[in-house]
C-alpha cells in the first residue's frame, strides 16, 4: 500500500476526470488547452527581471535529446517528465522512491544542460513534446510567455513562504508562471588579509586604489560588462528603465541619466589616474584577485569554491555608495510547468508538496551557494549566504523586457568607449540610451 499524499492524489483524479471526459465527448483537442490554474494571488506585480538577451541563440540549439537517468518508471504507473540540470538532477532524484511510495506517481528525469533548456522547450512544447516540468531561470520569461509555453502557477497558502523579490521575477504580468528555488546576484567580495576594512564609498574605493602598494589593481571590475557595473551605476543614481506599477518601462531609459552620465565619468577618472584596467574581463579579475593582486572585485556565488580552494580569507559585503547605496540585478532560478503538458495540476501539486521543502531546498543551496528563495529553508545557510541574500534585498530584479535585449551591447560599448577615451561619458550615454529606445521602437 502506499503511504498516499492526498494532494497529489487530487490532482490524479482530477487528470482522470478529464481524460474521461474528453473520451466521452467523442472531440480529441490536437494541442492541450491553455493552463486554468488561477494566478497566485500573493505574487507582486511588478515586472520580471532578465540577465541575458531573451533571444536564444540557434548555437544552443542541442543535437541529442535529453538524456534520462534513474530508474524507469513501473508499467502504468502516472508520469511526471522532468527536465533539470546538474546538481538539480542529483536532488530530484533523491525524493524519487519518496514520490513513488507517496503517491504512486513516478519522476521521469531527464537531464539537459541549462543552457540549452531554454531553445529546446520553445520547439518541444508547441509540438506535444518535452517535459511537464522544466528548470529555468526568471529572465526566460518574455520570450516563453509569448511563445505560449510556459503555464501560470498557484503556490496556494506557500506564497506567502518565498522571498517576494523572487515571486516578483517569476510573475508576467501580474501572474506567476514559476516557483523559485534560488535567488542570486554579485557581492562585493574583498581579500580579508588585504583590506581588513572594504571601502564603504565610491571616493574610499578611488582613495585606497591609489595607496594600492604591491597590488596590481585593488579594484578588479570587469570593465565592459554591464552585469557586474550596474551596482556601480546605481550607486550614482543611474538605472536602466524606469518601473511603473505596470512593470518596467522600455521607453524609460536611463542609460543617459545624469546618474548614469555621473558613474561613466568616475570610471573615466579611474582610467586617467591609471586605477582601473580597460582591458579586465571577467578571468583577468578572478585571477588577480585569486592571487592576491588585487584587493577587491564584484562577483557572485559561483566564484566562492573557488576562492575557498585558492585559500583566498575573504570578506562579502554591501556595496560601496556614492549618491545612494549600490543595487545589483537579482537573478532567480525556479521550475516552470509546460503550457502544453496535459499534467499541469498534477506538476503544480508535486512542486508544492516535494520541492518546496526544507529538506530539498537546503541541498540546492548546499550544492550551489544559491540563498533559497524559499525562506524556510535558509537557516542553512552559511556566514557567506546570510550576507548574499542581506545583498539580494537591496536589489532589483532584472528586467525581463525584450528591449534589454538591447542593453548589454549597447552599454557594453559605452563603458568600453569611455575607459578606452574614444567618448565622452555624456556622448557614449547618450548613444547607448538612444539604441536601447530604438530598439525598443520609443518615439
Amino acid at each position: 500500500m502506499y503511504r498516499r499524499n492526498w494532494s497529489i492524489v487530487i490532482a490524479l483524479l482530477v487528470v482522470a476526470s478529464m481524460l474521461l471526459a474528453a473520451c466521452g465527448g467523442g472531440a480529441t483537442p490536437t494541442t492541450a488547452p491553455a493552463a486554468t490554474e488561477a494566478p497566485a494571488a500573493a505574487a507582486p506585480t511588478e515586472a520580471p527581471a532578465a540577465e541575458v538577451p531573451t533571444e536564444a541563440p540557434v548555437a544552443e540549439v542541442p543535437t541529442t535529446a535529453p538524456v534520462a537517468v534513474g530508474a524507469a518508471c513501473p508499467a502504468g504507473a502516472p508520469t511526471l517528465t522532468i527536465w533539470a540540470d546538474g546538481n538539480r538532477v542529483t536532488i530530484l532524484q533523491g525524493i524519487q522512491d519518496q514520490v513513488l511510495a507517496e503517491t504512486g506517481m513516478c519522476l521521469n528525469i531527464q537531464e539537459m544542460s541549462f543552457d540549452q533548456m531554454r531553445a529546446q522547450i520553445n520547439l518541444a512544447a508547441p509540438a506535444g513534446e518535452g517535459p511537464d516540468i522544466f528548470v529555468g531561470a526568471h529572465d526566460w520569461l518574455g520570450e516563453l510567455t509569448a511563445n505560449g509555453v510556459v503555464a501560470e502557477m498557484d503556490l496556494g497558502a506557500k506564497a506567502a513562504d518565498f522571498d517576494p523579490v523572487s515571486l516578483t521575477a517569476f510573475s508576467w504580468d501580474g501572474k506567476l508562471h514559476g516557483m523559485p528555488y534560488a535567488v542570486e546576484a554579485v557581492g562585493f567580495f574583498c581579500n580579508a588579509d588585504l583590506v581588513p576594512t572594504p571601502p564603504t564609498t565610491y571616493d574610499e574605493v578611488m582613495a585606497m586604489s591609489e595607496a594600492k602598494g604591491d597590488l596590481t589593481q585593488f579594484f578588479a571590475l570587469q570593465t565592459a560588462d554591464p552585469y557586474h557595473n550596474e551596482p556601480v551605476n546605481t550607486a550614482f543614481g543611474g538605472y536602466v528603465f524606469g518601473l511603473t506599477d505596470a512593470g518596467y518601462d522600455a521607453c524609460d531609459v536611463g542609460l543617459d541619466s545624469p546618474g548614469a552620465v555621473a558613474y561613466l565619468q568616475w570610471l573615466l577618472d579611474m582610467v586617467d589616474a591609471g586605477l582601473l584596467d580597460p582591458n579586465v574581463d571577467g578571468s583577468t579579475a578572478e585571477t588577480l584577485f585569486t592571487d592576491g593582486r588585487a584587493g577587491c572585485m564584484i562577483t557572485g556565488p559561483w566564484n566562492v569554491e573557488k576562492f575557498r580552494d585558492a585559500g583566498i580569507n575573504f570578506s562579502m559585503s554591501a556595496f560601496p555608495s556614492a549618491t545612494q547605496a549600490g543595487s545589483p540585478f537579482v537573478g532567480v532560478q525556479g521550475f516552470m510547468i509546460n503550457a502544453f503538458s496535459p499534467n499541469r495540476v498534477l506538476a503544480q501539486s508535486f512542486l508544492v508538496d516535494y520541492v518546496a521543502t526544507n529538506d530539498v531546498m537546503e541541498q540546492f543551496f548546499v550544492l550551489d551557494n544559491r540563498p533559497p528563495a524559499y525562506m524556510p529553508a535558509r537557516g542553512v545557510m552559511d556566514d557567506v549566504g546570510k550576507a548574499f541574500a542581506e545583498v539580494i534585498g537591496l536589489g532589483h530584479p532584472m528586467p525581463g523586457i525584450p528591449a534589454m535585449g538591447a542593453v548589454w551591447s549597447s552599454w557594453g560599448d559605452a563603458i568600453r568607449t569611455v575607459m578606452l577615451k574614444s567618448a565622452t561619458p555624456e556622448a557614449a550615454a547618450a548613444t547607448a540610451a538612444q539604441q536601447v529606445r530604438d530598439a525598443a521602437g520609443c518615439e
